[in-house]
């Protein structure tokens, strides 16, 4: 489900980078591929492991993941990254941590007021971050900070795609206030806390680079990842989980192949000029 999460948000920022340079078919097919990793993949992975539970559960389980980013995941990559000279990341994962603790309080608001009718029931529930689009250019770290920053990209994005399944789910339950909360602070993970990662550790290069490391990804999801998946469930006798990877790994394939057909052609950006 992190890789799924991550290949969304990922190819949402190279379509927006496509789609700022004029090549609209490119975009297009990013923004294809994102939609069936997050509505069709990770929503099926979510169902199989049976990932949503009670509002309660699902907010004990979140106020569990913020305390420990704000408390102990992100002080460590805020040192790290002092450590090897990347004041820019320092700051960021401070700042985060600040957020990630805002966030367990609140969290802790609204499991309080479900579990005690006698508790405060107007929580806060934050605002709503739109979507940013995040430029293109190298990375301002390297070393293991630059690392911290890609681990924490694919925190934030998987965080940010469990919310919204926790919020449909508190919708449902009648608590539309929790389902705000969820929303809100799923858009504040996605489009301040990854796309402010993403710039630093350089996510998006050329919209070339870009195919080629997305081909690269789903090439290894079709013939790796997936399969070996595949094969450790038929082994445990989990039909359902080892027919989901198999149609997972055929999905990858198939992306692959659109990816490669894609890069293999010259572009031609809303000027008029040739790409090859």
């Amino acid at each position: 489900m992190h890789d799924e999460a991550y290949a969304y948000v990922t190819y949402r920022a190279y379509a927006s980078e496509a789609a700022h340079t004029g090549l609209g078919t490119v975009a297009k097919l990013f923004r294809k591929t994102a939609h069936q990793d997050r509505y069709e993949h990770f929503a099926e992975l979510a169902q199989l492991t049976g990932f949503v539970r009670s509002d309660v559960d699902n907010l004990t389980e979140t106020i569990a993941g913020e305390h420990h980013e704000a408390t102990v995941m992100y002080p460590s990559y805020a040192q790290q990254a002092r450590r090897d000279g990347c004041t820019a990341a320092a700051e960021l994962f401070t700042e985060i941590s600040g957020d990630e603790a805002r966030h367990a309080q609140w969290f802790t608001a609204a499991r309080d007021a479900l579990i005690d009718p006698d508790q405060e029931q107007d929580f806060p529930v934050g605002n709503r971050v739109p979507a940013v689009s995040i430029p293109a250019g190298p990375p301002h770290c390297t070393g293991q900070t630059l690392t911290n920053l890609k681990d924490a990209m694919h925190g934030e994005a998987f965080a940010s795609l469990k919310y919204e399944l926790y919020a449909k789910h508190a919708q449902r339950t009648g608590h539309p206030r929790l389902a705000q909360l969820f929303t809100n602070i799923g858009s504040t993970e996605r489009n301040e806390h990854f796309a402010e990662q993403a710039a630093l550790a350089g996510l998006v290069q050329s919209t070339k680079e870009n195919l080629r490391t997305a081909m690269t990804g789903e090439q290894d999801g079709a013939t790796t990842t997936y399969p070996e998946y595949r094969d450790r469930a038929a082994q445990r006798g989990d039909v359902g989980a080892a027919r989901l990877f198999n149609e997972l790994a055929r999905d990858k394939a198939e992306h692959a192949c659109r990816l490669t057909a894609a890069l293999a052609e010259p572009f031609l950006d809303k000027h008029g000029n040739r790409h090859p």
